[in-house]
């Protein structure tokens, strides 16, 4: 699937959350939005990027985002990465995949030499008008909320 560049249009989602609660983008709207894709909760890199971006929510929020994380894991699995970790912002389960597909955020990588096809860990911040302000694809877990921040001038 192409990802998604700045200037387009983010498109509209309805995932089930951690909680059993059901989250669409587009009430979001109005705010500006960080939206992260990642493979697995409970993994290393994954965690170490959901508490990078736990520990950096305050400043973010503080600048008007909202953080919303994806993956394909189910919500009971969402749930006890929470709880474990104590993540602050909604975990959403995308287990069909559609959602990645429609940003970019499926496909083919390349995972300890061998291609594979999986979530491509990524980041899109959509803007209060729904609008893509930035769009970052195969980024690394660890430094990768920093180097958002710094984009973000947060």
């Amino acid at each position: 699937m192409p990802h998604l560049d700045t200037g387009d249009v983010a498109p509209d989602f309805t995932l089930t959350a951690a909680d059993g609660s059901t989250l669409r983008l587009s009430d979001l709207r109005g705010r500006q939005v960080v939206v992260y894709f990642y493979p697995a909760a409970m993994t290393p890199g994954c965690t170490t990027q959901a508490c990078d971006f736990r520990d950096s929510l305050p400043s973010l929020q503080a600048a008007g985002y909202a953080v919303l994380g994806v993956s394909p894991d189910p919500p009971a699995e969402l749930a006890r990465f929470v709880e474990r970790d104590a993540l602050t912002f909604p975990l959403l389960s995308d287990p069909d995949h559609q959602v990645m597909q429609e940003w970019g955020a499926w496909g083919e990588k390349t995972l300890y030499g061998r291609k594979v096809t999986g979530v491509i860990r990524s980041t899109v911040v959509v803007g209060p008008d729904g609008v893509v302000r930035l769009a970052r694809y195969n980024v690394k877990a660890t430094g990768h909320v920093a180097m958002l921040r710094k984009a973000l001038g947060v």
